[in-house]
């Protein structure tokens, strides 16, 4: 018992470790500053440019692969529920990180890094839905909403560790929660949009 509230405590202070404020510091800047304010790999390349915001996104996902895989590992933890209780932890830490105020990303990048471990085969239905959405729409964060939420009948369907379906779950509702600011800024028509990705700008173009 005490084994795996010390990991889930550990698991938490490694997605603690924000990769965007890590390499910001190194730059001696603050993203959360800067754009949309998030420390999260979007606001990274909208600010940062393409590399930083690619080593936002290896940090942010490689720790959450090592909150449930390395991690408890070495204390000797290996019950399902407890390694999907680790990778709910990191994804709240990167979201509201202790070492940085509490003011961190949105948790999507970290939530994959455990699903990788989970069930690396998740992400590919995660990244068509993503990638559809996204090209629909422009808008990143309604794509990673609503791929969070296709998480679950993936879960469903693609299977994992047992009570994999439920953690889809808290995921989803989690990112929901997190991009709360994107759907009013939706509805209010201020959200920033990618329109480079978009199909209809890529057809216009022609």
């Amino acid at each position: 018992m005490l084994e795996s509230l010390l990991a889930i405590l550990l698991a938490y202070l490694l997605g603690s470790v924000s990769g965007s404020l890590v390499l910001g510091r190194l730059r001696k800047v603050d993203i959360r500053e800067q754009g949309s304010g998030n420390a999260g790999g979007t606001n990274a390349l909208r600010t940062q440019g393409f590399w930083f915001a690619l080593g936002v996104v290896i940090i942010d996902i490689g720790k959450g692969a090592l909150a449930v895989s390395l991690l408890p590992q070495r204390l000797g933890v290996s019950a399902p529920t407890v390694l999907m209780l680790c990778g709910f932890a990191a994804v709240l830490g990167h979201c509201y990180p202790l070492w940085h105020g509490f003011r961190g990303g949105k948790g999507a990048g970290t939530a994959v890094g455990t699903l990788l471990v989970f069930n690396a085969w998740l992400f590919l239905p995660m990244l068509l839905c993503w990638l559809l959405v996204l090209t629909a729409s422009g808008y990143v964060g309604l794509a990673t909403v609503i791929c969070g939420f296709s998480l679950i009948p993936a879960a469903w369907l693609l299977g994992g560790p047992p009570g994999i379906v439920a953690y889809a779950v808290a995921i989803a509702l989690l990112l929901a929660w997190t991009h709360r600011g994107n759907f009013q800024r939706l509805r209010s028509g201020q959200e920033n949009r990618f329109d480079k990705v978009r199909l209809a700008h890529w057809l216009r173009s022609k």
